[in-house]
């Protein structure tokens, strides 16, 4: 057996330690918005947690929590075989605490309001599932379906997601009312956007053009002060006819303040324009998922 330095066992086990610590707050979280609002409030919810509320609405025999477990079960044995072993061990760490949480976390909130409950379910759940994300596994659930049809079929992740939540939108108005459905909707759409500023946050990556005639002391001052990488493009101005270069870069939001400040001292009229990105594939500038940023070698999906 290989044997490993105590330096790198010892962080790989504080890097176990903080993925779990990361899962289990979320879990906790996602748990407060369920039984706090969700449940007492008659709403649905995404994904797995929404068929399973489904399921106890209509015939409650078992919680919330071990109905959740069941629909997960057949999705880690497809799992174990289409997704890496690191995501896979994670996630199935992640459902267990996302289980025990919302069979015991139990929070009350004395709102009325269906509008401002499904808000408060929606910023309470999107930080939890937000939190989750940040980790190197999942709470189970639509996460794992969604890796597994992109890898078999290359069915985009946002397409399994929003035809699940679609399908549980659907089965609300039907077994429930259409107030129900609506109060969800308001709850999913406050859910996604809070993940996005937990997820991206003070991450997001921005696509910057520059065009000045200073582009070398700019360029310079990218690759040093910056620390990001550039790219030279050739143009050619259609007014003067003269030929330009253009600097092209991406940088996190958080360098945009500086890069700006930069380009000022250094050329006040130089042209530049910053545009947002969806997906930025890199090693360290990206910003894809973790399951999906290394050749699967069955310890990161691919």
């Amino acid at each position: 057996m290989q044997a490993f330095p105590p330096s790198d066992r010892i962080g790989a086990a504080k890097t176990v330690l903080w993925n779990l610590i990361l899962l289990g707050a979320g879990s906790t979280l996602c748990a407060v918005s369920i039984n706090g609002i969700i449940i007492p409030h008659k709403f649905l919810s995404g994904g797995f947690v929404g068929l399973a509320l489904v399921t106890y609405y209509l015939f409650p025999l078992l919680p919330v929590a071990w109905l959740y477990l069941l629909f997960n079960l057949p999705l880690f044995a497809l799992g174990w075989l289409h997704v890496g072993r690191r995501f896979f061990l994670y996630s199935m760490a992640g459902t267990i605490l996302f289980t025990g949480a919302v069979r015991w976390v139990h929070v009350s909130f004395q709102v009325q309001d269906p509008i401002l409950a499904a808000l408060l379910a929606g910023i309470i759940g999107g930080a939890g599932a937000g939190i989750i994300l940040r980790s190197l596994g999942s709470a189970g659930g639509v996460d794992i379906l969604s890796v597994i049809l992109l890898q078999r079929f290359s069915i985009r992740l946002g397409s399994t997601i929003l035809g699940f939540n679609s399908l549980v939108l659907g089965l609300s108005a039907v077994f429930f009312s259409l107030e129900a459905s609506l109060y969800t909707l308001i709850y999913m759409y406050v859910t996604s956007y809070v993940v996005n500023l937990v997820v991206t946050g003070w991450s997001q990556r921005k696509a910057v053009l520059i065009i000045s005639p200073k582009w070398e002391k700019i360029y310079r001052g990218i690759l040093h002060e910056i620390k990001r990488g550039a790219t030279i493009l050739q143009g050619r101005g259609a007014y003067t006819d003269q030929p330009e270069q253009i600097l092209y870069t991406v940088i996190t939001f958080r360098e945009l303040a500086r890069l700006k400040r930069m380009i000022r001292g250094m050329d006040p009229n130089a042209f530049v324009v910053v545009t947002d990105t969806l997906e930025v594939m890199g090693l360290r500038i990206g910003t894809q998922p973790h399951w999906q940023s290394s050749q699967h070698d069955g310890s990161v999906v691919a």
